[in-house]
């Protein structure tokens, strides 16, 4: 699987529990049989979409009781989550990010060069956002911990559940028209994609 593909779950989980069975899969062809029983804790289940250049990949699986619907457009990819609670309820795919309609707003995004650069919002994408994380890179012989910048459009449920997940520091939520700044810093869309996939994937 191409690495830029390595996935966007946005903004997705946490907490409670009574036993579930969802439909547990990745796939590029769209088909999903897959089940399996969830883990103590896991009160949902949940579909998600993301888009990367061309292409895209759908995700199902079990998830924590914090489990928002809702999309997020980082300019360079799109995603978007759907919840449900009851067994194998996630056999619906949550929406594709990339046929939602503009709705008026616009934020800055970053490319791996700079921030300056702005994408027009869509769909429930009603919040521009800023995020940091951090991110260890490995040079030579030495490890080191690269601090990353993400900015976008994201809808206001999966905004408010960012502060859940591990690996991205901060994250803050505003309303208007290119609210989220334009500063100029490099970040890394595979390394968000991955800290949220494996935070889910592992909890």
């Amino acid at each position: 699987m191409d690495l830029q593909i390595s996935v966007f779950l946005l903004f997705i989980i946490f907490t409670a529990g009574h036993s579930l069975s969802c439909y547990d899969c990745t796939s590029l062809s769209g088909s999903c049989t897959q089940t399996s029983q969830c883990f103590t804790g896991f009160t949902n289940c949940f579909s998600a979409t993301v888009t990367v250049n061309s292409t895209t990949v759908k995700f199902k699986s079990c998830a924590p009781a914090v489990c928002p619907s809702g999309s997020i457009n980082l300019g360079i990819g799109k995603g978007s989550s759907l919840c449900c609670n009851t067994d194998l309820c996630n056999v619906q795919d949550a929406p594709d990010p990339s046929t939602n309609a503009p709705n008026g707003k616009t934020c800055y995004y970053c490319d791996g060069q700079s921030c300056l650069n702005t994408v027009s919002c869509t769909g429930s994408e009603d919040r521009c956002f800023n995020a940091t994380g951090e991110n260890l890179e490995k040079k030579d012989v030495t490890i080191g911990v690269q601090s990353q910048v993400f900015k976008g459009c994201v809808s206001k449920s999966l905004c408010d559940a960012t502060t859940l997940i591990p690996s991205v520091g901060s994250v803050s939520c505003c309303e208007g028209n290119l609210c989220n700044g334009a500063k100029s810093v490099t970040q890394s869309f595979l390394f968000l994609c991955c800290s949220l996939l494996s935070f889910i994937l592992l909890h």
